[in-house]
């Protein structure tokens, strides 16, 4: 038997690694906080004394990206001292770690998307807490990957997609920012894109290591996005309002967010043959979860 421990189990990346179906003989532990703290010494070494793992996937993470600007301590907490006893303790039992990153390690000023040799440039304090966790894991443990992804979305938890279908069913029309661009993802994607490297980590100690970007193949708008899950919505029956694009400048929020966060995948398409399918693809897949089919009438 192959167990693999993944924290975050609650979490939208979490949730979607659980419903994998994972090979024979695989075994995924997902404790929830009430049995294992991640930011805890102890508990982190009493989970390893617990069981032998053969890797560990860390998606857990502090998210309130707005509330990290007056929670620094909390968000470090969690970003960043969490994945060091992770990579600690991960290369102590001599096993891989497989740490979710983001976009936001970058300021968003580059044209074009990032590639992982990048310079970074956090412009809040999620993004350092982060990159913070990001340099843990990699000075850590050697045979770790960080996997940076962006703009997540599922029909699981909070998240954009689903306060978009919300909103739409209560309010007659929406403003939503169009001058950041990004590439949307599905958390299901990313399970899928985990899995791939876990196992691959697991089988072959000399599998590549170091970081990687994985989001869905295209970009978008936040305003696009919008459009595209309601039009969606709208061609099953579910609520659908016109999107008014507006300015950063007219939605202030107490964190900067990055003009710019596209993230290149070539690296990950050559060393784990991982494709990203259009993030179109994967939003249609999640409305359609989240919103049956109504039959036309007469049908």
């Amino acid at each position: 038997m192959i167990d693999i421990l993944v924290t975050g189990g609650a979490g939208q990346v979490g949730l979607e690694l659980q419903r994998l179906a994972w090979p024979e003989g695989v075994r995924l532990h997902a404790p929830d906080r009430a049995t294992f703290d991640l930011t805890d010494p102890g508990s982190v070494a009493a989970l390893f004394a617990s069981r032998s793992f053969a890797a560990v996937i860390n998606p857990a993470a502090y998210t309130a990206v707005d509330k990290a600007q007056g929670e620094v301590a909390a968000a470090f907490l969690v970003n960043a001292q969490g994945p060091a006893l992770l990579a600690e303790a991960s290369a102590r039992a001599g096993i891989p770690l497989v740490q979710v990153s983001t976009d936001y390690v970058f300021d968003g000023t580059k044209a074009d998307p990032y590639v992982e040799t990048d310079p970074v440039g956090p412009l809040g304090v999620y993004g350092a807490s982060k990159l913070a966790g990001e340099l843990a894991v990699r000075s850590g443990n050697p045979r770790s990957v960080v996997l940076r992804t962006a703009w997540v979305v599922s029909a699981r938890r909070a998240n954009f997609l689903k306060t978009m279908l919300r909103l739409a069913a209560e309010r007659p029309a929406l403003r939503v920012v169009d001058d950041q661009r990004g590439c949307p993802t599905s958390a299901a994607d990313i399970a899928r894109a985990l899995e791939t490297i876990t196992l691959r980590l697991i089988e072959d100690r000399d599998a590549p290591t170091g970081l990687y970007h994985f989001v869905n193949a295209g970009e978008a708008s936040w305003c696009g996005l919008a459009r595209a899950v309601l039009a969606r919505s709208a061609a099953r029956g579910g609520p659908h309002v016109p999107v008014e694009a507006i300015a950063t400048a007219d939605y202030p929020t107490p964190a900067r967010r990055p003009a710019n966060s596209r993230l290149a995948t070539a690296k990950i398409r050559r060393d784990f043959a991982i494709t990203p399918r259009p993030w179109q693809d994967a939003i249609h897949d999640i409305v359609d979860e989240l919103v049956p089919a109504t039959p036309l009438p007469g049908a």
